[in-house]
């Protein structure tokens, strides 16, 4: 097992309080009512993006040189943490934070200057991340949409999936293979990232199509039809693409695992007021065992998931491996969330299936965790095999 440095500062209570305050301000104006008007109809909650970006909300982890508050990944976790907590999805505009670290990892000077100030003023929306593929899902290394060179363009052929946001972004990160899989000498080389300018390839060589889900998450799927991209919007090394997006993982699992904490508090919290108000048989529910100590077991689930995740945060800042850390805290997390909901749920019985509680919305919306940007069966994987130095499973 990794030996981490002990020098390493964890901050505990409320740390980033004024943000936290600000941020509930803002979420105060967008009650359950609005999200569950934004979920029957399964629109994009454009309001509530537009809030959060005017707030300086989206640009935190953008560096103050390109127009952002260059703050560190624990307050952007706090900004997605407290989105949830309050019963808002801040997976809608999530992705805004986070997946620009790859241009700003990898991308050149002209690319950075050209695209992060107006990333960080809401002008542009990267939120679009097409990596996942039909036929070859969490197995990157083996996707099929294929970039050939062009003269000082590339020829783009293929088809992603789950691609969140499509609709609602102008720029997207776009993972290709470049060679061959059979011209490698590593499954990983041949890879390359685009950045695709989709206001431009929409009806020229790129088709999106919504992919209705169990969730409003505005998931598409996009084809691709010898679309044409810059080679000049290539980002990093051609053919090193993979390492361009694995160096971003860790920042997304940490980012992701503050809005299941979050998601978890609400729950607790909707469930103990629910368990202390309702009355069966002359007195509260919440003084059953049953009903108490389930979300009693979810907060403690939770307190330890928060540490977890705030050690995460500390090592990926201090710039030490984090692999192991961020992977647990996605996955301890995950299911926190998971059990608080379930908690939640059954505290309110048939009530929980009425949508103007909000449980059932926000019981929907917490399942992905488990699944989406990682699954809990890949984190096992890793830690079996890396942190634990097993056999690599299959």
């Amino acid at each position: 097992m990794s030996d981490q440095a002990i020098d390493t500062c964890i901050e505990l209570g409320e740390d980033y309080p004024e943000i936290r305050e600000g941020v509930r301000r803002i979420c105060a104006d967008f009650p359950g009512s609005y999200w569950r008007e934004i979920d029957a109809k399964e629109a994009y909650p454009d309001e509530f993006v537009r809030a959060m970006t005017e707030g300086g909300y989206l640009a935190v982890l953008i560096p103050e040189e390109y127009g952002g508050a260059g703050l560190p990944v624990r307050a952007a976790g706090v900004i997605l943490q407290e989105c949830h907590a309050a019963g808002c999805y801040a997976a809608a505009c999530h992705a805004q934070m986070y997946t620009m670290g790859t241009l700003l990892r990898h991308g050149s000077p002209e690319q950075k200057q050209a695209y992060l100030p107006r990333i960080a003023s809401g002008e542009l929306r990267l939120q679009a991340f097409g990596v996942t593929e039909p036929t070859t899902g969490t197995d990157t290394t083996k996707l099929k949409t294929r970039a050939v060179r062009d003269g000082d363009h590339y020829v783009v052929s293929g088809q992603k999936v789950w691609t969140s946001r499509a609709l609602y972004s102008d720029l997207m990160l776009l993972l290709v293979r470049t060679t061959p899989v059979d011209q490698v000498q590593k499954k990983t080389d041949g890879l390359s990232v685009l950045l695709v300018d989709m206001q431009e390839a929409r009806g020229n060589g790129m088709e999106i199509r919504r992919l209705p889900a169990m969730i409003n998450h505005n998931t598409t799927e996009i084809f691709f039809d010898q679309m044409r991209v810059p080679v000049a919007n290539l980002i990093g090394p051609e053919g090193k693409g993979f390492r361009c997006i694995m160096d971003g993982m860790n920042a997304e699992r940490i980012l992701v695992s503050h809005e299941s904490l979050g998601d978890a508090h609400w729950f607790i919290r909707t469930a103990s007021a629910y368990a202390s108000e309702r009355i069966v048989f002359d007195r509260p529910i919440g003084k059953n065992q049953g009903v108490q100590f389930p979300i009693a077991r979810a907060y403690a689930e939770t307190q330890a998931a928060d540490m977890m995740l705030r050690k995460a945060a500390a090592l990926f800042e201090a710039g030490k491996p984090c692999g192991e850390d961020a992977n647990i805290a996605k996955l301890l997390a995950s299911e926190a969330a998971w059990h608080a909901a379930e908690a939640c749920m059954q505290t309110h019985g048939g009530f929980g299936y009425a949508r103007e509680y909000d449980v059932e919305r926000k019981w929907r919306e917490v399942r992905i965790q488990q699944i989406a940007p990682v699954s809990t069966n890949l984190i096992l994987a890793y830690i079996g095999e890396h942190v634990l130095g097993m056999p690599r499973s299959y």
